[in-house]
C-alpha cells in the first residue's frame, strides 16, 4: 500500500512524501530481513562432524588416509579416542565400546561386537555396525566400510534435513494474516472516500488524493514493526539471564505460545550421570547420595563391604574432585561403582597383578589383585554370564532379582570373586568356582529441579512428552519419577513403524513417553503434534535431534557443548541441559507475548483517531495543514515512545499460569478485533 502511494504521489511530484513513504518502507523491510536471521548453516555443521583421517589396510599394510578418501569394502582400524569415519560393519572386536549419543542419545558407551543382530533391530541395538561421527571410547576394532557420505546415517540426517519444511512462527503467521484484513479495509475505506469526495463533492482531484493518501498513511500503524522489535528485543535480554540464547527474534513468542514440549530424558530431565541406586545381596542394602560423589549413606546397613570392595578393584575409571565438584574419568557406570565404593568405606587397596578387559564375547570383566594377605580375582559383569560361572547359589532366585531391577529402568551389573595362588588369569578356568558377592543398579537419575519444572508445566496446561533413544523400560521408570502423565504406556519406535499418519496423530495426544525412537520418528512426532493444532517445542541437543527441531515450532538446542547442526536447526539455545531454564523460558516467552498485546492495543487506536481526523475534515469541507509526512513522524514518534513504556513494564505475576495459546489462534482477542 504504501509503495502504491509513493508512485502515485511520485507522478504528482510530491517528491517529499515520495521520499518519506519509501524511507519508511525501507525501514520495514530492513527490519523484516534481520528478524529472518542468517542463512541455515546446518547442512555445513554436519560435514563438519565428519573424520578427517582413518586409519586402514591397504595391500596388507596399514596406512593413514582422508576420512573422503574411503569406499565401500574398505578395512578400517579403530582405537580408543578414534573418531568413525563411515558406517562400518563390525569383523573383530575387543573390549570395544562406542559413544553414540549423537545418534541414539544413550548417556553410555555402548558395547559393539561381531555377532549378527535381526535386520530389523532399532539403531542403538544394532550392536555389529559402528555409525560415523561416533567416539571409539575404549578398546581396538576392525570394520569393514558399508556406507560412505550421504549414504550414512549422519548423511542421511542431513538429507533429512534438508527436506524439513520449516514453518513460520505464530507471531509471524497471525501478524501476516492480520495485516492482509487491515491492508483490505483501508483500501476499501480509502476508495469510498476518494469517490466520495469526487463524485459528491466535486472536490479538486490531487488535493483529494493527497488527503486519502494522508488517510491511508495514518490508518497504517507504521510504527507497529519496530515497536514489536524493540519489545522481542528487550524479550532477548529477559531470555538472556534465563540461560536461553535467542538465534530468531519471533522465536521468543513462539516459546511462549506452546502447549506441548518434546524432550530428550538423558541429560535434560536426568543428571547424564549414573548412580547406583540398589544393591542386592543375601543381607540387603539400598544406598542414598547424587552424583559421583563418594558420599551418602547405606540403608539399611547392610555389609556391603565384600561388593563394594570388588567395585573399586574390577574398575578402570577414576574419580576427580576440582572446586567441589566430582566427575569421572573412564567409563561412567564405572564411576558410579567407585562412588558407591567410598559410601560404603572399607574397600581397602591392592596392586593389580592381571586382568581380562571387558569383552562383548564373554560379557565380563576381570581383575586378579594382591593385597595382604591373599590374592583375589574379582569379576563384574552381565547378571546372565556372572551367575553362570558362580557356585552354591541358587540361580533361579537371583536371576529372578535381576529382572525386577532391570524392569525398574536399571542397568544391572553382578560382582563376584575367587582366591587365585597364580600370579595370572587363566581365563579357561573362571566359567565355575567364583563366589557370588552380589548385584548393583545403576540409573541416570532425575533432576530434582526437572521434576519441579515438569510439574509447572502440566499446572500451565502444557503437556511434557519425553521422546528418547533410551530402553523403554529405562524411560518409563524415569518418567514416573519425574511426574509425567501416562508412565505405564510406551511406544517404541517399532510401535511408531507399525501406525501410518492418521493414526499416529490420534495416538499421540495420550502417550507422553516414546523410547528406542529414531530421527524419522521424531519428525514424524512433531508434524503429528501439529497436525492436531498444537504449538510444539522440541529439545534436543545432537544430530539426530535437527530434523525435528526444525519442523518444530520452538527448536530448543541444549548446551553449548551440543552439537553445531542442533544449535543451527533450532530457534534457541540453552546454556545449560536442565529443563528448569526451558520452563523459565516459557514463562519469559509469555510476557513477550503479554507485552505484544498491550502494543499493538495502542498502535490501533492511535492510528485510527488519526485517520478518522482527516475523514471528517474530508466530510466537512474542512482544509486542515495535515500531510501524510507529518502523519509519519507523529506515528513513529508516539509509538515508538509509548511503546517502549509498554515493553518495558514489570512481568506480571503468574503469568506462567496462563493457559496455551492454540496454533492457529488470533494474536488479538474478538474483543479488541
Amino acid at each position: 500500500m504504501l509503495l502504491g502511494a509513493a508512485v502515485v504521489t511520485g507522478a504528482l511530484q510530491h517528491w517529499v512524501d515520495t521520499g518519506v513513504i519509501l524511507a519508511v518502507v525501507l525501514a520495514n523491510a530492513i527490519i523484516g530481513f534481520v528478524q529472518q536471521g542468517k542463512a541455515e548453516t546446518a547442512m555445513a555443521a554436519i560435514r563438519g562432524m565428519l573424520a578427517p583421517r582413518a586409519a586402514m589396510l591397504r595391500d596388507g599394510a596399514r596406512v593413514t588416509v582422508d576420512g573422503a578418501d574411503l569406499v565401500p569394502g574398505d578395512i578400517v582400524l579403530l582405537e580408543a579416542g578414534d573418531k568413525v569415519p563411515a558406517d562400518l560393519r563390525v569383523l573383530e572386536a575387543r573390549g570395544f565400546a562406542a559413544h553414540e549419543a549423537i545418534l541414539t542419545g544413550e548417556s553410555v558407551p555402548v558395547e559393539k561386537g561381531s555377532a549378527a543382530v535381526a535386520a530389523d533391530a532399532p539403531l542403538g541395538d544394532r550392536r555389529s555396525m559402528l555409525w560415523s561421527g561416533t567416539l571409539v571410547t575404549q578398546g581396538t576394532a576392525r570394520g569393514l566400510v558399508v556406507a560412505t557420505g550421504a549414504g550414512t546415517e549422519i548423511g542421511r540426517i542431513g538429507g533429512l534435513l534438508a527436506g524439513v519444511e520449516q514453518l513460520t512462527t505464530p507471531l509471524v503467521a497471525q501478524m501476516d494474516h492480520f495485516a492482509r484484513w487491515l491492508s483490505f479495509l483501508i483500501l476499501l475505506a480509502s476508495s469510498l472516500l476518494l469517490a466520495y469526495g469526487y463524485f459528491v463533492g466535486h472536490q479538486d482531484f490531487s488535493e483529494l488524493f493527497m488527503a486519502v493518501v494522508g488517510v491511508a498513511v495514518a490508518a497504517i500503524p507504521e510504527g507497529l514493526p519496530a515497536v514489536m522489535t524493540i519489545t522481542l528485543a528487550i524479550g532477548v535480554q529477559a531470555m538472556a539471564r534465563r540461560h536461553a540464547i535467542v538465534r530468531r527474534l519471533p522465536a521468543i513468542e513462539a516459546i511462549g505460545s506452546v502447549s506441548v514440549i518434546c524432550t530428550d530424558k538423558t541429560g535434560t530431565l536426568t543428571r547424564n550421570e549414573m548412580v547406583v541406586t540398589a544393591a542386592e545381596t543375601p543381607e540387603g542394602g539400598a544406598i542414598t547420595g547424587d552424583g559421583y560423589a563418594p558420599e551418602g549413606a547405606v540403608t539399611p546397613a547392610g555389609d556391603l563391604t565384600c561388593l563394594a570392595r570388588a567395585a573399586t578393584l574390577c574398575n578402570d575409571a577414576a574419580l576427580n574432585c576440582r572446586d567441589g565438584l566430582w566427575t569421572v574419568e573412564g567409563d561412567p557406570m564405572e564411576g558410579a561403582l567407585l562412588a558407591f565404593a567410598g559410601k560404603v568405606g572399607g574397600a581397602g587397596v591392592a596392586a593389580r597383578l592381571d586382568a581380562v578387559p571387558f569383552d562383548s564375547r564373554h560379557r565380563f570383566m576381570a581383575v586378579l589383585t594382591e593385597g595382604p594377605d591373599r590374592r583375589v580375582i574379582h569379576v563384574k559383569g552381565a547378571p546372565e554370564r556372572v551367575l553362570h560361572m558362580c557356585d552354591g547359589i541358587n540361580g533361579h532366585l537371583w536371576h529372578d532379582r535381576a529382572e525386577a531391577l532391570a524392569r525398574r529402568g536399571l542397568r544391572v551389573l553382578a560382582l563376584a570373586e575367587r582366591a587365585e595362588p597364580g600370579e595370572r588369569i587363566d581365563a579357561h578356568t573362571l566359567n565355575e568356582g567364583l563366589t557370588f558377592l552380589g548385584l548393583v543398579g545403576l540409573i541416570d537419575p532425575p533432576r530434582p529441579e526437572a521434576i519441579a519444572a515438569v510439574a509447572e508445566c502440566r499446572a500451565a496446561g502444557i503437556r511434557v512428552k519425553m521422546i528418547t533413544g533410551d530402553h523403554a523400560g529405562t524411560a518409563a521408570a524415569i518418567a514416573a519419577r519425574i511426574g509425567l502423565a501416562n508412565p505405564d504406556r510406551v511406544l517404541t519406535g517399532a510401535d511408531l513403524d507399525k501406525l501410518d499418519d492418521a493414526q499416529l496423530a490420534s495416538e499421540v495426544a495420550s502417550v507422553d513417553i516414546f523410547a528406542r525412537t529414531s530421527p524419522e520418528h521424531k519428525l514424524r512426532l512433531v508434524t503429528a503434534l501439529q497436525a492436531n493444532g498444537l504449538s510444539v517445542a522440541m529439545t534436543g541437543d545432537w544430530v539426530n535431534d535437527a530434523p525435528a527441531l526444525k519442523r518444530a515450532d520452538a527448536g530448543i538446542a541444549l548446551g553449548l557443548k551440543g552439537s553445531e547442526a542442533a544449535k543451527e536447526a533450532a530457534d534457541l539455545v540453552m546454556a545449560d541441559y536442565n529443563f528448569a531454564s526451558i520452563a523459565a523460558a516459557v514463562r519469559e516467552g509469555r510476557t513477550v507475548y503479554d507485552n505484544l498485546k498491550k502494543v499493538i492495543s495502542f498502535e490501533l487506536p492511535t492510528n485510527a483517531g488519526e485517520a478518522m481526523v482527516v475523514v471528517l475534515a474530508l466530510l466537512l469541507g474542512l482544509a486542515l495543514p495535515i500531510t501524510a509526512v507529518q502523519i509519519l513522524w507523529v506515528n513513529l514518534i508516539t509509538g515508538i515512545t509509548l511503546g517502549l513504556a509498554l515493553a518495558f513494564e514489570p512481568t506480571e505475576a503468574g503469568t506462567m499460569a496462563r493457559p496455551p495459546r492454540p496454533r492457529d489462534a488470533p494474536i488479538l482477542s474478538g474483543e479488541l478485533v
